[in-house]
């Protein structure tokens, strides 16, 4: 089961205002923050260009949030150095998208913002 469509267009408003409020305008020519869905993940990540090539841009995970149908509940996770997910130990899953979006803000163990 997908997540319910109204609940997926206010994650999907909530992170569009997120990443809007996250990066200065003056440098967005140079960093981008941005999400994509896909299945019942939707994934944060930056966007920087190529130091040799700026006309290209690569994608650097910041978080993965992870929705269970079955108990209406969202998880976090986070990517190591290989971008490979690991479920996020220090917050359990919460129905309230929020509530794991304050934690990846605040990133209190400096493993989502370094």
């Amino acid at each position: 089961m997908a997540i319910p469509v109204l609940l997926k267009q206010r994650v999907e408003l909530r992170l569009a205002d997120y990443c809007e409020a996250r990066i200065p305008q003056r440098v967005r020519d140079r960093l981008r923050l941005t999400f994509r869905f896909r299945g019942n993940s939707v994934t944060l990540f930056e966007e920087r260009p190529v130091f040799n090539n700026p006309s290209r841009w690569v994608e650097i995970f910041v978080a993965q949030f992870r929705y269970t149908p079955d108990t209406s509940d969202w998880r976090l996770f986070w990517a190591d150095r290989n971008s490979r997910w690991h479920i996020y130990e220090e917050l359990g899953p919460s129905p309230d998208f929020d509530v794991l979006l304050k934690e990846v803000d605040d990133d209190p163990t400096g493993i989502f913002w370094g």
